[in-house]
């Protein structure tokens, strides 16, 4: 067979199995209301150990799914125990463990993504939920208001090969108020409802169309919605009770070196002594031979400036995390990549020390830039060598080209804001004008 033609049935195969997927979403939807909750939403993410986690959640009683790795059957296990039917969480979560080399998976028989031997696109998103906090409201019923199901829609039909979601899924906290017609019926609070409604729905399509890497944001406190983060998301194994950190861990995904940091508890303005010793040795011992060209992941940004109408002159981002990485950025990190603030945002300082880029637009209210990026701007130290920022609604592309990866930055409908090239620790961004 001539490496034309293998390329081509490659090329079929993934195309099939991207229409099946999108079938898939599309029965869910379709489902009667009555029924619906009876189906298994089923999606693939990197573990902590290297591996893919094939995870599904299934009525309590109902068998774990068959899964298959390249037609051999792997064992599922329940994670964690299903609440009474009356409790927050009322469902049963099933976890498989594949190989990350998989070629294969098949869930019940339907396909399912794995990774390529080599990504080449990435979709980048990151707090995607729609925020109910007391007087804080956003019109979930809206999709002008609260767009995440239409950026995961626009994002899976770029076809990733990886999503990164930077952190931030849980945001309905209270009630909606009762004249507010927009988010009227929306519920609330760290429970299986929520998590539904402001993540696995809206997020179907893209969930369907390529493995996820999956950070834990500051929403995912045990104070929040952290209690569904560890029965559902967390990536560690059989980790289910809510702690305020967990291990950092490495993930080795050719050619990306992605260094995985939970710095979730991370306090914005102030350093607290205590935390700043332990994510010191967290992040000593995440650092320490880091592999070239390394991207450090972690929801709250280390060296950003705080946005939005909150923000004060001079503001930045993040006091804990900055102490706790000082003197320890080794020359192997490249970037660091996070969201928490709603924008997007880079950040080149040079070539002496790591990049930022922050990609936060996913769906909850958005920030505006209230501070320019401007070049001289320093953030702990560091002088900014140039910076760029868009407010929209949005997510972001990565494409591999060469030694570096280009970037583009679209919004809500599918236009494209700006393109980037980010290259070792050089970020350039500039807008698109249309």
């Amino acid at each position: 067979m001539s490496e034309t033609t293998a390329r081509t049935k490659r090329a079929r195969s993934a195309a099939l199995m991207q229409v099946l997927r999108g079938l898939i979403y599309c029965l869910v939807l379709l489902a009667p209301a009555a029924h619906a909750a009876d189906l298994p939403n089923a999606w693939v993410e990197l573990a902590a150990d290297g591996g893919l986690d094939v995870r599904a959640v299934t009525m309590p009683g109902a068998p774990c799914p068959k899964v298959l790795a390249d037609g051999s059957p792997l064992a599922s296990r329940q994670r964690g125990s299903p609440d009474p039917t009356d409790g927050a969480y009322p469902v049963q979560v099933c976890v498989a463990h594949a190989a990350v080399t998989a070629r294969s998976i098949t869930v019940d028989g339907l396909p399912y993504p794995v990774l390529p031997r080599s990504i080449k696109r990435i979709v980048v998103i990151g707090d995607t939920g729609c925020r109910l906090k007391g007087d804080n409201v956003q019109d979930c019923n809206d999709p002008a208001q609260w767009p995440f199901a239409a950026i995961a829609r626009l994002a899976a039909a770029r076809h990733p090969d990886l999503v990164i979601h930077v952190g931030d899924y849980h945001y309905r906290e209270s009630p909606c108020p009762a004249a507010r017609a927009g988010c009227a019926g929306s519920p609330y609070g760290d429970n299986w409802a929520v998590w539904r409604k402001d993540f696995f729905d809206p997020a179907a399509p893209l969930l369907a169309a390529a493995p996820w890497v999956l950070v834990r944001g500051n929403h995912e406190l045990c104070s929040r919605g952290g209690h569904g983060w560890f029965r559902l998301l967390d990536p560690h194994p059989d980790t289910v009770d809510c702690t305020a950190t967990t291990a950092p861990y490495a993930l080795h995904l050719d050619p990306l070196q992605l260094l995985m940091f939970d710095g979730a508890d991370a306090d914005d303005g102030t350093a607290d002594a205590a935390k700043v010793a332990l994510f010191h040795s967290q992040l000593q011992s995440l650092l320490t031979d880091a592999p070239a060209h390394s991207w450090l992941l972690t929801h709250r940004p280390v060296w950003a400036l705080a946005q939005g109408s909150g923000a004060k002159p001079g503001d930045t981002l993040n006091a804990t995390e900055q102490a706790a990485i000082r003197d320890l950025a080794p020359p192997a990190l490249d970037m660091v990549l996070s969201g928490h603030v709603h924008d997007f945002t880079s950040y080149d300082f040079g070539p002496g020390h790591p990049a930022q880029l922050v990609a936060g637009e996913g769906g909850d209210s958005n920030d505006a830039i209230t501070q320019p990026l401007a070049a001289g701007t320093v953030i702990d130290g560091a002088k900014l060598r140039r910076g760029f920022g868009v407010g929209d609604y949005g997510y972001v592309l990565l494409h591999r080209t060469g030694e570096g990866w280009n970037g583009m930055v679209y919004s809500v409908t599918d236009r494209l804001l700006a393109r980037c090239r980010l290259h070792g620790r050089a970020v350039t961004c500039h807008a698109v004008v249309q």
